[in-house]
């Protein structure tokens, strides 16, 4: 059967192949050049200048659009056509051209023809030259970006309004003024055999175990991708090799929350293009905390912790409690109640598991209209969703009038944590089959279940479950109580310390 599936599959898809093979120059400028040529032709925003240096035939590329054409025209074309070389210079070309035409900071020497093409489109001005060595990029950036705004999908009452953009640059910055220190290295790579995606890994060199650094560098090396297009897609590469509705990697959006985040020995994946950061190693109890909480007292942020963690638990469990009551343990509801959800379901042509499972498929329905929506209507489709079809169904005895409010109270407490979303969605679908199948005794059997899952992911040998039953009672410090500033600013959390 597998044999059959893999053959069909491999009638539809091509194997990934490797597009950045060494070329070296060849030494024949004739020859370089119609390479050159040939891999851009039929490109209109790909520009070509040839010129002379000093007699010699160059030729100048750029991408318009990529690369500032008075730069180009000013720093780079000009200069380089007033070269005057002496026949009795004995030296390289290509070292005078570096050393007397350009004034910039960034310039590359190449002797891989395929090298230059990620640079061309990256903004880089590319230069070849007649009897040199290499060929000399020259750093001419000039495409338009967006500009560092506020956070849209943390957002925070007192924490600061700068979040990550698209230009992986420009998040570095945001990483450098956040961590004035000479231990924040950034080691970049390229993943990606047709989109050489620029890959940037972070980290503190006098906090991090040198083993996560190593780890992360050998697990992006080995990403075998046609396009990186978001630094999501390499959260795969990064997680627990374990099947589970639970990754142990973690994403933010905002440089502060990654700054914290580092400060404590851990290592940051950011992508160019891509607005999110990745951290590794990540605990399950960090999804209940915020960066607003080490802004309030220490007691307001033990009742935000355990509200968040309580509607978590609401919206996983409580629709598959509510059918597992209904169906199998009516006498833990009073009388009165008991016979309300009695008349109020008697009159619904569905069973109680059905009812549940259709009326949550409606709701994540609408929310995903919502979002899919142009923002012009999305509010509309969600507000039409939740009053109109809701309303006109417990009208029509369709659905019963408790059910709505389950799943009202449920779609509320999965918002709270929003970054447990996904697993959330199925976990609440399973619970409600569970439960419609055997009670509190499967719902328990499942919830344990879940319980071991979340206790053997440990990727970096760091238990995904650290924090909640630690190997020393200090991890508590900063899990659902916090300690305050005097005793907590003293010392720092180290990652690595709640390995196994």
């Amino acid at each position: 059967m597998n044999s059959f599936f893999d053959r069909k599959e491999k009638e539809v898809t091509r194997p990934v192949k490797n597009e950045n093979a060494v070329v070296f120059l060849s030494g024949n400028y004739e020859t370089d050049r119609s390479f050159l040529k040939t891999r851009l032709e039929k490109s209109s925003d790909v520009l070509f200048r040839d010129f002379l240096i000093s007699g010699k035939r160059a030729m100048l590329v750029f991408c318009d659009g990529l690369s500032e054409s008075v730069l180009v025209n000013e720093a780079i074309l000009k200069p380089l056509t007033n070269i005057k070389i002496s026949p009795f210079n004995n030296g390289k070309i290509e070292n005078i051209i570096a050393e007397k035409t350009y004034s910039g900071t960034d310039l590359k020497r190449i002797k891989n023809l395929n090298e230059v093409f990620p640079l061309l489109f990256s903004g880089f001005c590319i230069l070849l030259c007649e009897d040199a060595g290499e060929i000399i990029a020259f750093s001419a950036q000039g495409f338009i970006k967006r500009s560092v705004d506020q956070p849209f999908t943390e957002v925070e009452e007192k924490g600061s309004m700068e979040s990550f953009v698209e230009n992986l640059t420009d998040n570095i910055s945001l990483l450098r003024r956040k961590l004035k220190t000479p231990f924040l290295k950034a080691e970049q790579l390229k993943v990606g055999s047709t989109s050489n995606t620029r890959v940037c890994v972070c980290y503190l060199d006098d906090r991090v175990k040198k083993e996560y650094v190593d780890e992360i560098k050998k697990r992006l090396e080995g990403v075998e991708i046609d396009s990186l297009l978001s630094v999501d897609m390499l959260t795969e590469f990064l997680d627990s090799d374990r099947l589970s509705l639970f990754s142990s990697v973690g994403r933010t959006e905002r440089p502060d929350t990654l700054s914290s985040k580092l400060t404590e020995g851990r290592v940051a994946v950011l992508a160019d293009g891509s607005p999110y950061a990745l951290f590794v190693p990540f605990v399950f109890s960090e999804h209940f905390q915020t960066l607003d909480d080490y802004s309030f007292h220490p007691y307001y942020s033990l009742f935000i912790r355990l509200l968040r963690l309580f509607c978590f638990f609401i919206s996983v469990m409580l629709p598959g409690l509510y059918v597992a009551v209904c169906v199998y343990h009516q006498e833990v509801l009073s009388q009165p109640l008991l016979v309300e959800i009695a008349v109020q379901e008697n009159v619904t042509p569905f069973s109680i598991t059905v009812e549940a499972l259709v009326v949550h498929l409606m709701y994540e329905i609408v929310r995903e209209a919502g979002i899919r929506m142009p923002k012009a209507v999305g509010h509309a489709v969600s507000i039409v969703g939740a009053l109109v079809i809701g309303e006109a169904a417990v009208t029509a005895g369709i659905i019963a009038a408790p059910m709505v409010i389950i799943v009202a109270l449920t779609a509320i407490g999965s918002f709270v944590v929003s970054s447990l979303y996904e697993s959330v969605s199925v976990l609440r679908l399973l619970f409600i089959i569970i439960g419609g199948v055997s009670g509190f005794f499967g719902i328990m059997l499942f919830f344990g279940l879940i319980i071991i899952n979340i206790s053997s992911l440990n990727p970096y040998n760091v238990p995904f479950s650290a924090t909640f039953i630690p190997s020393n009672i200090g991890a508590f410090r900063d899990t659902f109580f916090r300690e305050g500033w005097k005793k907590l600013g003293k010392r720092t959390l180290e990652i690595n310390s709640l390995e196994k």
